[in-house]
């Protein structure tokens, strides 16, 4: 019964992975003409839309700079901060939770033994210090190490604190800054 489970999850997430990556490299008029209706919604609707997609947004491990770089034109820029924050706690959250039904567990300690043994004593000794920089970091995709330390049951609290400080850092640089260019160049009052 679990075996199912765990393919039901697995063929549902690869379901939509594949369909948010289509849209991303095939249609992205789709995704122009979705943030075009945005720019048209009252911001209560569009931040409810971004907080949305922020909350989904790592199943599919899309970025969620190329989220907020969007909705920086669209959102001011606290409300903006705190929806993405919120949202992408909930998504690593949802990821950290679902990382053992997906039985990724089992993958990575298949695939890459040696490799999760070293990643496993490391982050004994520098948990905190891991996930901050690796959430900061912007070529680093946050979801990995979300499924990570899901598969390695690190400390959930310890875990989000991480992932809050260092997704906080990175998505304060992108809006604050972002939202400094738009009002230089008169784009935003």
């Amino acid at each position: 019964m679990i075996h199912k489970l765990r393919r039901i999850v697995l063929i549902v997430w690869l379901s939509i992975v594949a369909g948010a990556l289509y849209l991303f490299f095939f249609d992205p008029a789709t995704l122009k003409a979705i943030l075009a209706n945005l720019l048209a919604q009252p911001k209560i609707t569009s931040g409810a839309i971004f907080f949305a997609i922020f909350c989904v947004r790592g199943f599919t491990l899309i970025p969620s700079a190329y989220f907020v770089i969007a909705a920086i034109p669209i959102l001011p820029p606290w409300p903006l901060f705190l929806l993405a924050l919120g949202g992408i706690m909930i998504s690593a959250g949802s990821i950290y939770l679902f990382s053992e039904a997906l039985a990724l567990d089992e993958f990575f300690e298949r695939k890459h033994k040696a490799g999760i043994r070293k990643l496993k004593d490391a982050l004994d000794r520098y948990e905190l210090p891991i996930i901050i920089a690796w959430s900061a970091l912007p070529l680093v995709p946050t979801d990995v190490i979300c499924y990570v330390c899901g598969t390695l049951k690190v400390n959930f609290k310890k875990f989000l604190v991480g992932i809050l400080i260092g997704e906080g850092g990175i998505c304060a640089v992108y809006i604050f800054v972002g939202d400094s260019v738009l009002r230089y160049l008169a784009i935003r009052p």
